[in-house]
């Protein structure tokens, strides 16, 4: 059974954008082994009773349910585990444990992505301040991320459509919802583009208030960064900003066209926080600038998937370690059949290579930061992310820096539940 039905489970038992899964997670490697464990009993008293209830009423069949569903209105699913899964969501505290989607769910991974917020009732100002910024970063392959809503939200996608590139709307109901009336008009044009619908939500999930602020981090997270293009002091457009500069990531803001306005009583008040002015999008270009601390970002990533890639691409080949593998089975079978000792010295080598790479001999090569996490993961070979801050003394931002650099590296590897382990 695909991975993909337990998260599916999970996430209707401890609800969407729960902390609790991640919590229970955090005890196990993957979402097969916590189903069987939760229904072992084995973890009863971690539950508390609303969650013992939906162990009971909630089965694999309607996690099934809903896969089936997705197949019948061609929506895509990734869970966490999945390798189609976008990395920029793996490291933030509360992070989807199942995406829906539809559309090209690659235009997020190994790009430039920027994320855009602001007001449904925008001015014109911030409007056509949205139009020319976000079709100016499209043209230069730019992703824009926004939430779909009327104002800022459509104004910054429709932009990314008007000169043919991708961009990617964030829902906060069902990807298959008519919501919002006035945008649906708009989808096949944005999917037509190469763009992408996602949200933790399953079909036919209505919009509801409580949805949107959980969906301001995932809309956070998928941007490298993002701009603030009107916001009043109670604008959920803050939620994304202040969630973005939670996640470490920079936030651009647009100044006003009235600072008497409470209409940009939010822009203020991030700009007096340390946001950085918007003037242009020369601005965002030039924070992608060659060699930028972002563009490493991006290179690196998109590195990692390519080296995945290539990796499964030659072992369904028939390659491994870059050489091909021997195609003559008879002339195989004649080396090594009924030999004892040639198995033998197989062993030998293949303890003399581990010796060789052991992790403490490599450990040297690293310095700094990514040196004391590879020493303790030596010493503990597994540990949660937040155990490791605690133990280094490091915040959370600090660690998946290093950490995603080392991941790239083949140093250490992650597991779910943001769960760590040295392989090299």
């Amino acid at each position: 059974m695909e991975d993909k039905i337990y998260w599916i489970w999970l996430s209707l038992v401890f609800g969407t954008a729960s902390r609790r899964l991640w919590q229970i997670m955090n005890m196990y490697e993957s979402a097969g082994e916590a189903f069987y464990e939760i229904h072992s009993g084995n973890i009863g008293k971690f539950l508390n009773g609303k969650e013992q209830q939906s162990v009971r009423e909630i089965t694999l069949k309607n996690a099934e349910s809903i896969a089936k569903e997705c197949r019948k209105r061609n929506i895509e699913i990734t869970a966490y585990s999945d390798s189609d899964y976008p990395r920029s969501l793996r490291y933030i505290s509360v992070p989807p444990a199942v995406l829906y989607y539809k559309g090209n769910i690659n235009c997020i991974t190994g790009t430039k992505t920027i994320t855009s917020v602001g007001t449904r009732h925008a001015s014109e100002y911030s409007i056509s301040a949205a139009s020319r910024i976000c079709s100016e970063l499209a043209k230069h392959n730019i992703i824009i991320v926004s939430g779909f809503a009327v104002g800022i939200d459509i104004a910054s996608n429709l932009a990314a459509v008007s000169v043919n590139k991708p961009t990617v709307c964030v829902m906060g109901c069902g990807v298959d919802v008519d919501y919002p009336r006035d945008n649906f008009q708009y989808r096949d044009k944005i999917l037509d583009a190469g763009g992408l619908f996602i949200s933790e939500y399953s079909p036919d999930i209505p919009p509801v208030s409580s949805h949107f602020p959980k969906r301001n981090r995932i809309m956070a997270a998928l941007g490298r960064a993002s701009i603030v293009f009107e916001a009043s002091s109670r604008s959920g457009a803050l939620i994304t900003a202040h969630q973005a500069a939670e996640q470490g990531r920079d936030v651009f803001v647009l100044p006003p066209a009235d600072i008497f306005s409470n209409a940009y009583s939010g822009n203020i008040a991030l700009l007096k926080e340390g946001a950085i002015p918007l003037t242009g999008a020369e601005d965002i270009i030039d924070f992608f600038s060659h060699g930028s601390p972002a563009d490493n970002v991006v290179k690196a990533e998109a590195f990692a998937v390519l080296s995945s890639y290539d990796q499964s691409h030659r072992l369904q080949n028939g390659f491994k370690n870059g050489n091909p593998e021997i195609s003559d089975k008879s002339d195989k079978n004649d080396k090594h059949e009924d030999s004892d000792e040639s198995l033998h010295k197989e062993s030998e080598s293949s303890t003399d290579n581990i010796s060789e790479t052991s992790p403490v001999q490599n450990i040297d090569s690293f310095e700094g930061i990514q040196r004391d996490i590879l020493l303790l993961l030596a010493e503990e070979k597994k540990l949660h992310a937040d155990v490791i801050c605690s133990r280094l003394g490091i915040d959370s931002a600090v660690l998946m820096s290093e950490i995603t650099e080392l991941e790239i590296s083949g140093a250490v590897s992650s597991h779910a539940g943001r769960i760590y382990e040295i392989i090299i």
